[in-house]
């Protein structure tokens, strides 16, 4: 896994000017916080969800926290989200061009835990 060059133990900043040490370090802190890799998921999933879905796929979450996750996701520039002026008001989440390169990443995570889940190791 080291073998992609010397830089992998370089202190790199990002566009963004955040110092990371390592790539592993920079991934999670896009994808690390407690519901974050969980919501790229179903996104990943199902392409379009409403707040009210993503709420019934992690029931654990507060309400609270799954706006905080939502938001730094959609700063980070993961998600899209779009809200339309109707009554109740109506807020679908997306997978943005960046959130989308993600896939393989979510879905070997995916994979680990299927394998993981079965008791397989």
């Amino acid at each position: 896994m080291k073998s992609q060059g010397s830089n992998a133990h370089k202190t790199n900043k990002n566009t963004n000017g955040k110092l990371y040490n390592c790539p592993v370090e920079a991934t999670f802190s896009q994808i690390g916080g407690k519901y974050k890799a969980i919501i790229l998921y179903h996104l990943l999933d199902d392409g379009v969800l409403r707040y009210s879905q993503l709420h019934r796929y992690i029931p654990q979450a507060t309400a609270k926290m799954l706006t905080q996750q939502l938001r730094e996701l959609e700063a980070d520039g993961l998600i899209h989200r779009e809200v339309y002026p109707v009554v109740p008001p109506k807020t679908e989440y997306s997978l943005t061009e960046r959130g989308l390169t993600l896939a393989p990443v979510i879905n070997v995570l995916c994979d680990w835990g299927r394998t993981y889940m079965a008791g397989t190791f």
